[in-house]
């Protein structure tokens, strides 16, 4: 199945190797794949760099660098070099047997137990296995695409897999039970589970004129994370739109959650000064990932959420109900909420054009864009068509010169995919602003691969530093200070709009312009 979908890059074929393999495959081997597919498999023990030491143990340190540098892909590599030997092992080990082993092995046991386990195996084996040990999978599938297929194969709703979801442990032998009839559905219960969250689709501007602009509500997309803030059961609970839970990174803000109930928001950094009273994107930068924020952090950075929806309210779950009747409950709850609680207001206008004029100054005031919210729609899981649009600002862009370059994963690990580019600073050299590894064709990608073959002038393991002579039109949406980056400024994110072959490598843009954009 890995194998497949590896080389498989249409959303509906990937369906259906994920579907025939849940299906033919016997508990609890489809269960430890689901959860490595949805990225739910936790092996502590193997990490890359332990690959690389039991690669190091049966091969030339030299061939093996090499060779890596040739394919691309760890696992890929080790599969293939790793020196076939006897074993007295006669039988291959099950992918449950497998997953069981590594969950609760340290790093000591899992290295063991991968020395043994690719003795045994042939390469096949051997690459599934270390995909598996090191959970970068990397065949272009997300946990929702998992969990998709999953519903297709057995016939069940989609919403209804996702909000038992969180309750549930690999293999996941409750769930199976449901899906194949054997037991009812896990119970998601009162407590603060995930709520699967309804998505927006992007407006075009000849869609926009088919609407008529009374049946929707319209407020600001904010520039933040999409949060759902859970308190039920005694329980309090922050996650991300894709159900991650994110509480331990801002536990100032779950201590805040005095309540009982479920909203929808977005999470932001409090700035009386900034407009809107929300600092940039950036800010909240500094705290995502962060697994125990201290207490100079947080008061540096106090985080907020700003209510979009209110999906329970007690014991009442108000997801069937319109949105205007929803709001109407969220601005009546904002009063006597958590101070950690705003409210995002509704923007007033007659028709397209007023909203358009309104959505000209998203920039200015720091803000992604403009949502629109048909008044009449229940709050359903994922992205239906029509209820939701998202009209974001329109992108910037910049000619930017390609600096670096560096293979990319499953079927784009033979290539020079992933590109770091800069701008010219003032002393002539150029200072890396961004990376990006998406927005040109199968096509192109061999010709730019090519060039980089061609123009290398230093080689870093995987990564080559190319000769000034590639320019890249690049979209982005806004560029903010950085003191990771050496120019001082990173652009947001940035993909390839396109290659401009036709442009000199000295006509691209200065670094002054970009820090320009930064401080506006």
């Amino acid at each position: 199945m890995l194998d497949g979908l590896a080389f498989t890059p249409a959303r509906n074929a990937k369906l259906r190797l994920i579907q025939a393999y849940m299906t033919a495959t016997p508990d609890p081997d489809r269960g430890y794949a689901l959860a490595a597919l949805a990225g739910g498999l936790k092996l502590a023990g193997a990490k890359p760099a332990a690959i690389r030491e039991l690669a190091a143990e049966r091969v030339d340190p030299e061939l093996f660098a090499m060779s890596y540098d040739y394919v691309g892909d760890l696992a890929e590599t080790v599969a293939l070099i790793w020196p076939e030997v006897e074993t007295a092992d006669d039988e291959t080990p099950g992918l449950g047997a497998v997953a069981a082993a590594l969950e609760t092995a340290d790093r000591a046991e899992t290295a063991k137990l991968l020395r043994r386990w690719l003795d045994m195996l042939d390469a096949d084996g051997r690459w599934a296995l270390l995909k598996l040990a090191t959970g970068g999978l990397r065949v272009g599938v997300s946990a929702r695409l998992a969990k998709t297929a999953l519903a297709n194969a057995f016939d069940k709703p989609l919403a209804e897999i996702e909000e038992c979801w969180h309750g549930l442990t690999p293999p996941y032998g409750p769930l199976f039970d449901w899906l194949e009839g054997r037991a009812a559905r896990p119970d998601p219960g009162a407590g603060a589970g995930f709520r699967p969250a309804m998505l927006a689709n992007a407006l075009e501007e000849e869609r926009l004129e088919r609407l008529n602009p009374a049946d929707y509500a319209a407020e600001w997309k904010w520039d933040g994370v999409r949060v759902q803030a859970v308190a039920r059961g005694g329980e309090r609970r922050l996650y991300t739109r894709a159900g991650e839970d994110i509480g331990q990174s801002f536990p100032d803000v779950v201590a805040a959650l005095d309540m009982d109930g479920v909203v929808d928001g977005e999470l932001l950094i409090r700035d009386p000064d900034a407009p809107g009273g929300a600092a940039p994107f950036s800010a909240l930068q500094r705290r995502l990932g962060r697994k125990r924020p201290g207490r100079k952090l947080m008061a540096e950075a106090p985080a907020f959420i700003r209510a979009y929806d209110l999906l329970f309210e007690g014991g009442r779950d108000l997801r069937p109900e319109p949105f205007g009747a929803r709001r109407r409950a969220l601005e009546t709850w904002i009063g006597n909420a958590p101070e950690v609680f705003d409210l995002s207001a509704l923007l007033t206008f007659l028709d397209w054009q007023e909203l358009r004029d309104i959505r000209a100054g998203a920039r200015a005031a720091g803000i992604e864009g403009v949502m629109l919210k048909r008044l009449d729609s229940p709050y359903v899981a994922g992205r239906p068509q029509g209820p939701w649009y998202k009209w974001k600002r329109d992108p910037l862009t910049l000619d930017l010169v390609v600096m670096y370059a560096q293979r990319g994963h499953g079927r784009r690990s033979s290539f020079y995919s992933d590109f770091t580019f800069g701008a010219w600073a003032d002393d002539g050299a150029l200072k890396p602003v961004g990376k990006a590894y998406s927005g040109y064709t199968d096509a192109e990608l061999v010709k730019i691969d090519k060039w980089v073959r061609q123009n290398t002038v230093e080689r870093y393991g995987p990564v080559r530093a190319v000769a000034p002579g590639l320019v890249f039109e690049v979209a982005f949406d806004a560029a903010q200070r950085s003191t990771r980056h050496k120019s001082g400024v990173a652009l947001r994110f940035p993909r390839i709009k396109r290659i401009r072959w036709d442009k000199p490598a000295d006509e691209a843009e200065r670094l002054e312009t970009v820090l320009a954009l930064a401080e506006s």
